[in-house]
């Protein structure tokens, strides 16, 4: 069978077998998390083993050492995916929630009720606890999920997967459920991405360039995060200890991740008192400062910004600086050029606050709080699938009731339309 037939059939057969979950109860739904937890723990040896595989076909290929860190599994780590799957299963199950009810002047009852997606599509690189993570969660919410992750973790990926298979298996439940697409032909991308009859959402995890490539050729629908461009305003009435002390954190914590600070704005009253403090604390830290005329003014040590700065995801210990006329001209730069993921407001004035919330369209609009809560845990969702910077059907981070979807529900009495 060749690739696109295979593809064919894999989603195909998760349809079928989303039928079957979208049916089950949420008691079942745990259980068979807590055993694919155990069968995780139970099967370390050989999970190893074949990521020992991956590992020495990427020291082959010459993947860098943080890339070789992101693939490795050890018992540790299957420790934490296992209890991972144990988390989700303690969340409480968003399937078949009512979410309102009201009552119509015929005395129809009208509702909405939450279900399913039905199948998920996810695509993924690098990091083989993806597998497992994704899985929980969509199967959870009472969905099938086909995954495609990347060559380079391909048989850690397909033993996990396997593993948790032998548990639905087990259960009785279709295992098409969890399905892994054991190939890694960039084609099958391709026509996973043309299967919109079986198929109802992509979610991509992964770089810019491999979310562009899915939402350039995918027909189904693309849960979309480019990028994190996260900025942090500090308005003239900040406290400066607060201040320092969220910038460092946005900052520096983890500057590879998408939800650390890369711009830095402050309202020009305060420009001459908090830029060299805040520059001196940065540099110390081995942050590298790109700043515009004013911000260079103050701190010697920061370089010029371009235009390109203004819009640049470093992903590591740079910062681009701007000294700002006023909230307006804040809002007006966030606006312009954010990736509508997360920005702070650090101030002691509420309505500047409440007017930041209002008028910043990021998914995530924070006061007096580091950008790094941009997060499902910090959240208080438990997990989540990702974090979507598009508005449809989601934004922001994505826990288990963004992997449902509401329907109407109308209880009558005989009533008719006349």
């Amino acid at each position: 069978m060749n690739v696109k037939n295979n593809i064919v059939k894999i989603s195909r057969d998760a349809r079928q077998a989303s039928l079957v979950m979208a049916r089950l109860s949420t008691t079942i739904k745990n259980d068979m998390l807590s055993r694919m937890a155990v069968a995780l723990e139970q099967q370390t040896p050989s999970l190893i083993t074949e990521n020992s595989k991956d590992l020495a076909a990427g020291r082959q290929r010459g993947l860098s050492e943080a890339m070789l860190d992101r693939l490795m599994l050890d018992e540790k780590r299957i420790v934490c995916i296992a209890a991972a799957l144990r988390e989700v299963a303690a969340l409480p199950d968003p399937v078949g929630e009512i979410t309102k009810m009201w009552k119509r002047p015929n005395e129809l009852m009208v509702g909405k009720m939450r279900i399913p997606l039905g199948t998920i599509g996810i695509i993924y690189e690098s990091r083989p606890n993806v597998t497992a993570d994704a899985a929980a969660l969509c199967l959870k919410a009472g969905n099938a999920v086909v995954l495609r992750g990347g060559s380079e973790a391909i048989n850690s990926n397909l033993a996990i997967a396997g593993v948790l298979q032998s548990v639905l298996k087990d259960m009785g439940i279709p295992e098409a459920a969890l399905s892994l697409i054991p190939f890694t032909e960039r084609e099958g991308v391709l026509e996973m991405l043309k299967q919109e009859e079986s198929i109802d959402l992509i979610i991509p995890r992964g770089g810019e360039s491999l979310i562009r490539f899915v939402v350039d050729n995918s027909r189904i629908p693309v849960i979309k995060h480019y990028k994190g461009v996260c900025h942090i305003f500090v308005d003239q009435t900040a406290d400066f200890g607060k201040a320092e002390h969220i910038i460092v954190n946005s900052k520096t914590q983890r500057p590879g991740v998408c939800n650390a600070l890369e711009t830095l704005l402050i309202h020009r009253d305060v420009a001459a008192e908090f830029i060299p403090r805040i520059a001196k604390t940065l540099t110390a830290l081995g942050v590298e400062l790109r700043g515009d005329e004013t911000f260079c003014h103050y701190a010697e040590t920061s370089k010029p910004a371009t235009e390109d700065d203004w819009c640049a995801e470093y992903l590591e210990l740079i910062l681009a600086c701007r000294v700002v006329d006023d909230i307006d001209a804040a809002i007006m730069h966030i606006n312009r050029y954010c990736s509508l993921h997360t920005e702070s407001i650090i101030t002691s004035d509420y309505s500047r606050a409440q007017r930041f919330i209002r008028e910043v369209n990021s998914s995530c609009v924070m006061v007096n709080a580091s950008t790094r809560f941009a997060d499902g845990g910090q959240l208080g969702l438990g997990a989540e699938i990702g974090i979507s910077t598009t508005k449809l059907h989601s934004f922001g981070p994505m826990g288990l009731e963004d992997l449902t979807t509401t329907k109407f529900i109308v209880y009558g009495d005989g009533q008719i339309r006349e």
